[in-house]
């Protein structure tokens, strides 16, 4: 999956696009460091991270089951993306420590204000989840 045509194709499916502001929460020492770079070599631009004060054009949320409140994670990260940004919720896949069930994400989006759109295997051990906000759900 880490070879360069996978990740090619994992950035397109995602849709990232040279010169995008993209606001990286949630990395640590398990994050897929490939993938990572795959997308900041295809934006040009560094990931943000921390407290900005920038609208982005999507949000990388690195999620493992036991980090907290989920609903909570995707409410803070919405109120950085721009109007049509989407959300990309990286779980581990099944068999990884800290997998997120599919159900989770369910419950946890239409409570946030998202729709789930797609998932796929996006990384060795990461799976992405692209979640966007309803329509009428940003002001």
């Amino acid at each position: 999956m880490n070879s360069p045509q996978g990740l090619a194709a994992t950035l397109e499916r995602m849709e990232i696009s040279a010169g995008e502001l993209i606001l990286e929460v949630g990395y640590d020492a398990v994050c897929d460091e490939h993938l990572r770079a795959a997308i900041e070599a295809k934006t040009g631009k560094t990931l943000l991270s921390g407290h900005i004060d920038e609208t982005v054009d999507a949000v990388l949320l690195w999620w493992c089951d036991g980090d907290g409140d989920l609903v909570d994670d995707l409410v803070e990260v919405l109120t950085y993306l721009g109007e049509n940004g989407p959300i990309w919720l990286l779980t581990p896949k099944v068999g990884i420590d800290g997998h997120v069930e599919p159900s989770d994400i369910q419950d946890a989006a239409p409570t946030a204000g998202l729709t789930q759109t797609v998932s796929f295997l996006a990384a060795a051990n990461w799976c992405a989840t692209k979640l966007v906000a309803r329509k009428g759900a940003r002001k």
